[in-house]
């Protein structure tokens, strides 16, 4: 297979994978003429895809060093391995470079498979996303991961202020509204850290799953590929399953996401991931905190696309922005305390005096 050119901004770097690539090739039977481009995401990685001898592919990672680490990927990766999921297996890494060779877990992500209006089709899906969930959560002890502890939770937060809504919307926020968004951090950081610990992926949702092909069955939740856990943490239960429900890209009814959650819920209490606060006894105590989690991370991940947007000339992330402020905004109706936090956002949206509107729709 002949591949367009891959463009490199720095020539000695183009050198030296072209280089290191073919050192590799013998040994793993690689054709390097048919290097292509699969994915680029939001960090400096770049992941090539390229044939082999034996009729399959392998994916190539270009990593470089002054920007990412990629030290927890490897160590990541045979941990989540170890713990029964599929992710790249890790065939060849020059770390001085930044370039990783690794197994080919196909082309299609979960996220290609679903369709919002079809919920029953996805159904299958998302219990085989919970089930890999609750395998890499059982696996979880302390020690092993970075802690996402306070002072990382208050800093993802403040991207908020900073990015989305000083850099973003132009806003100079008074004593009163910086006053308004330190409680409601506070109040948002203290609900997250007091639900128990476990191993979280960080970014769990559809588009880094990558889905086998043919229907969801019961062997499926073997062979849904796991990516992008190289920013895994030791933190709050509730994270990766308001990651799963609340996407960043797709959004879905509210029953739906209960639904699944719900399904989650059952299984997490009966493997004992829920002793706590009559949490597995009582599924509203459980769903609030999810929310809870996922307005944590809603706020963050506005404030990091609009940084995206603006910083690292990525403008695609932002579109998806008014998905995670409709997040916000639902989670924050329902809770009191919460209210001094919608109003201000309602505020900066132009939205003040509306009411009623759509889970996540946008």
């Amino acid at each position: 297979m002949s591949s367009s050119p891959i463009a490199w901004s720095d020539p000695s770097r183009q050198q030296a994978f072209e280089q290191w690539l073919a050192e590799q090739a013998p040994a793993h039977g690689l054709l390097p003429q048919t290097l292509r481009l699969a994915s680029a995401d939001a960090s400096f990685r770049r992941y090539f895809r390229v044939d082999d001898t034996s009729g399959g592919s392998r994916i190539v990672m270009d990593a470089p060093p002054s920007h990412e680490n990629s030290e927890p990927f490897v160590r990541i990766a045979h941990l989540l391995g170890d713990a029964g999921l599929k992710v790249p297996e890790v065939l060849a890494w020059q770390a001085d470079s930044g370039f990783m060779l690794l197994s080919d877990l196909g082309s299609s992500t979960l996220l290609e498979r679903l369709d919002h209006e079809r919920c029953d089709d996805a159904l299958p899906w998302f219990q085989c996303a919970s089930d890999s969930l609750l395998r890499l959560q059982q696996a979880s002890r302390p020690g092993v991961l970075p802690v996402y502890d306070d002072a990382l939770l208050h800093r993802e937060l403040q991207l908020f202020p900073d990015w989305y809504l000083a850099q973003h919307k132009g806003v100079v926020l008074d004593d009163a509204d910086r006053q308004t968004l330190q409680t409601a951090f506070d109040q948002i950081v203290r609900m997250n850290l007091a639900a128990p610990q476990v191993f979280v992926h960080r970014d769990y949702m559809p588009r880094n799953l990558m889905s086998p092909s043919g229907p969801a069955d019961a062997d499926s939740a073997r062979v849904l590929g796991v990516l992008d856990f190289q920013d895994a943490v030791y933190g709050p239960i509730t994270y990766d399953i308001a990651s799963l429900m609340r996407d960043a890209f797709l959004s879905w009814d509210e029953p739906f996401v209960i639904d699944v959650t719900v399904r989650y819920w059952e299984k997490a209490r009966k493997a004992g991931l829920l002793d706590f606060e009559g949490w597995s006894e009582d599924f509203g105590a459980f769903y609030r905190a999810v929310e809870w989690m996922g307005l944590q991370r809603h706020l963050k991940v506005a404030g990091i696309f609009a940084r995206l947007t603006l910083r690292d000339g990525k403008p695609k992330y932002l579109a998806d922005t008014p998905r995670f402020i409709h997040y916000i905004r639902h989670t924050a109706s329902r809770y009191r305390e919460l209210g001094p936090l919608l109003r201000l956002i309602d505020r900066v949206e132009g939205l003040e005096g509306l009411s009623g509107f759509a889970f996540g729709r946008v």
